[in-house]
């Protein structure tokens, strides 16, 4: 279970950072292409989405770095998968059922991380975190 939640932080923090960055740095005109929903929401707000993946993404690696920092796994994951439902809610309203999808692939992965991450925490145990109950 630990390599499928290790690669599962993996695909969260590479997807996040790269998501991330594009809505800091690139114009509307240039995530239309790539991300039509952009036209509905303020840019300010995009960008303030970028600057939070950016941050759940560098939470999912800092305790890595600093053991110390561990409870900030399940927080940045939590984080990220609230992102990805409110992702989803805005992809369904318009209609954009194939975005919804993939905003639920990644809700999964962003929950089974805030839910067994590495270290196991008081109440992280169970079936779902590959453990028998019992």
């Amino acid at each position: 279970m630990n390599t499928v939640l290790r690669g599962a932080r993996v695909v969260l923090v590479l997807l996040f950072t790269a998501a991330g960055i594009m809505k800091l740095t690139l114009s509307q005109e240039a995530l239309l292409p790539l991300m039509p929903w952009v036209d509905a929401v303020p840019m300010g707000a995009v960008r303030g989405i970028g600057a939070l993946e950016v941050l759940g993404a560098a939470g999912l690696v800092l305790p890595s770095l600093v053991p110390a920092a561990a409870l900030l796994l399940p927080l940045a994951a939590g984080g990220l998968a609230l992102l990805m439902a409110g992702g989803g809610a805005l992809h369904i309203s318009r209609g954009e059922y194939p975005q919804s999808a993939g905003n639920a692939v990644v809700l999964t992965l962003a929950i089974l991380v805030a839910r067994c991450g590495p270290a196991p925490l008081p109440g992280r145990t169970g079936r779902l975190c590959g453990q028998r109950a019992g």
